[in-house]
Order: structure tokens, then C-alpha cells, then sequence
């Protein structure tokens, strides 16, 4: 029968089976996830020998494995007492790369700890595991520089460990946080429709959004460091989202559709806010560009603007600077003007203080 399916109560006419063999099994058990060891990495730090299948180099040639448990290759793995690995010298005047791998060999029936010997060279690189359904499939737990002339041998860990599952709330996620171990990504699915969906990821820092997934939010940008601004007649647009950890890209389109031209009041430049608060430990610099199709103030129709996010905590808007008008060599000034009919554009990436420095 060409349709095979499995494991099921019975064998059945419509190619449903009871038993399965061992290729089977392993083909069926890949879909359950990769090559790791059984232990979920939910600590902040580990300290020497605290994690499975730790490594000690005895007698300068022999690699003592400490117990642990893996899943390799569809098959499970566990290893109750300290077993050693020999690592063979290497007389010759070249290093060598080894590796020390738990290899499932599915014709024999079982996952054993053994070496694998590479080859000497200038360059070396360690063998790369076998992953051959139905032989031999092997997972690398270490990679061992193996020096010339019989050198000492260092072990260096290879292999994979478990992350916290990921979980998906219908909203509340920040203080669902607070019951997670450390490495959980959480999902918001915004179930209440009152937010957006996201991603976050509670790390060995703390809490963080790590992407908004599907449409940008809008936020409500202000101008600021201007007075007698109207309460219509400009029109403020504001389109946001964390793009990776901490960090946002954001665009601002700010429209005076008055006939009136506004200004600072004092030295001080224009200012947008900006959608969260950035981090200010160095500053960072962002670009937008004044539309002023009516060449108002005697400005051009359209010219360059530096977005300036000042050093310093609690950075919650760019100030505006635009070229000198009489020479270039006098750089920047600040920009403190808006003309009627004119429009102001910020756009850019900077990374936010999620985690207050």
C-alpha cells in the first residue's frame, strides 16, 4: 500500500499500523525538535561543572564526561556515571581538531559516547557530525584542540541545550512575565483588540519587547520648544515599532496648514517627540527633511534636517537642526522655525531605554 500511517491502537486495511521500526520511530521523533541536551537553560549564569555532560581532561590524553541526558537523533540518551573518551596523541608537528559526540547508530540499537579524530593541518577543522537516517546520526558535545607534538588537549562544549517553550497570552503579557523563566519568548495575540500583537522575551536583563508583528502603531508626535502653536490647522501623524530588542523605528509627518509662520521663542531648536523614550548614554542622530513649497521665511523649498537625541536620561524627543543659510562652513544651526504651508518629516531608528541606563 503506497498511504502508511502510525502508531495507531491497530493495524488496519487503510495502511494505519500498530508498531513502527526504529527508522520509523526516528523519522516520526524528528519532529519533535533538534539535537540538545535535557536541560532547560533557565538560569542566569552556570557555573564550572554545573551542567550536564561536563568535561575534564585526566592524564593529559583522556576526556572524563560527567552524567547527563540527551535527545539525539529521535533517540534518548542518558548517562548515569562519569564515562571517559580517549583522545589519540598526535606526535606529528600540525594541530588536529576532534570532536566527542553521542552517536545513535540505529543498526546497532543504541547512543554511545565516542571520538571522533580529525585530521592535522595548518588550518584544522573539526569532522562534522554524521546525520544519517536510519545509520548513524551523531550530536557534537565537544570540539577538542588537539595540539602538535602531543600538546595538552582542551575540551570546548558544543552542544545544544533546551530553551523555555514559548507561550502565547491573549493579553497581560509584561506581568505574565514575571512567572517565567529566564530565555521565554511570550507572544501578546491582543485578543482584546485594545493593543498590538508582539513578541517579547524575558532575558538574563530583564523584560524586553522584541518585535511588533503586523501593522506599525500610531502615535500622536508634538512639537515642542514653540508657543501659539493652534489647536487646528497643523496636523500631527505618527507611525511607530520595535523592530528588534530595544529598538524602534518611528516616522513623523507634521503639517502647518495655517498661513501663520511659527517660531521658537528663545535660542532653543524645534523639537518632535518621540514615540518611547530613547537610551541616552552617547546621543544619537537621526535625519528629516522641511517641505516648504511656498518658500516661506525665505527657506527653501525643501531642505535637510538633523534629528539630534541629546546625551542624558529620559530622551523623549529629538531636537531639529538645519545647514546654515549664508555659509557651510558654519555647519548646523538650530532650526527654529515653521513656516506656513510647510511640513516637517523625522524618520529613523534609534534604540530605546527599555532598560533604563
Amino acid at each position: 500500500m503506497a498511504e502508511i500511517s502510525y502508531p495507531f491502537n491497530s493495524s488496519n486495511g487503510s495502511g494505519g499500523t500498530e508498531l513502527v521500526s526504529q527508522v520509523q520511530w526516528q523519522a516520526m521523533a524528528g519532529m519533535w525538535g533538534g539535537d540538545r541536551v535535557d536541560l532547560t537553560l533557565a538560569s542566569e549564569s552556570y557555573g564550572p561543572g554545573a551542567l550536564p555532560f561536563a568535561a575534564r581532561v585526566l592524564n593529559g590524553r583522556t576526556v572524563e564526561i560527567q552524567a547527563g541526558r540527551a535527545w539525539v537523533g529521535g533517540f534518548y540518551y542518558q548517562l548515569t556515571a562519569a564515562e571517559t573518551v580517549a583522545i589519540e596523541s598526535n606526535p606529528t608537528d600540525r594541530a588536529r581538531k576532534d570532536t566527542i559526540v553521542l552517536r545513535t547508530d540505529v543498526v546497532k540499537g543504541s547512543v554511545n559516547l565516542a571520538a571522533v579524530k580529525g585530521q592535522p593541518s595548518a588550518s584544522p577543522i573539526a569532522p562534522r557530525p554524521q546525520r544519517n537516517p536510519g545509520q548513524v546520526w551523531e550530536m557534537v558535545l565537544y570540539e577538542v584542540d588537539v595540539p602538535p607534538k602531543d600538546g595538552a588537549i582542551s575540551p570546548s562544549w558544543r552542544g545544544g541545550f533546551k530553551l523555555p517553550p514559548p507561550i502565547a497570552l491573549p493579553w497581560n503579557v509584561r506581568p505574565a512575565a514575571e512567572f517565567t523563566p529566564v530565555g521565554t519568548f511570550l507572544y501578546d495575540m491582543d485578543n482584546n483588540g485594545g493593543d498590538t500583537q508582539y513578541e517579547a522575551y524575558v532575558g538574563r536583563d530583564g523584560y524586553v519587547v522584541t518585535q511588533h508583528l503586523g501593522k506599525s502603531r500610531d502615535y500622536s508626535p508634538k512639537l515642542i520648544n514653540v508657543s501659539g502653536l493652534p489647536s487646528s490647522g497643523i496636523s500631527y501623524s505618527g507611525r511607530w515599532r520595535y523592530i528588534s530588542p530595544n529598538m524602534v523605528f518611528f516616522s513623523v509627518l507634521i503639517e502647518n496648514k495655517t498661513k501663520k509662520n511659527y517660531s521658537t521663542s528663545n535660542a532653543t531648536s524645534l523639537g518632535v517627540t518621540l514615540p518611547v523614550t530613547a537610551n541616552g548614554v552617547t546621543g544619537q542622530v537621526l535625519s528629516g527633511m522641511l517641505r516648504n513649497p511656498g518658500y516661506q521665511m525665505d527657506y527653501p523649498n525643501m531642505m535637510d534636517l538633523t534629528a539630534y537625541i541629546s546625551p542624558g536620561k529620559n530622551s523623549g524627543h529629538v531636537g531639529l537642526y538645519s545647514p546654515n543659510r549664508t555659509t557651510t562652513k558654519e555647519g548646523l544651526d538650530n532650526h527654529k522655525v515653521f513656516p506656513a504651508g510647510s511640513a516637517i518629516h523625522v524618520s529613523g531608528t534609534y534604540e530605546a531605554n527599555t532598560f533604563s541606563e
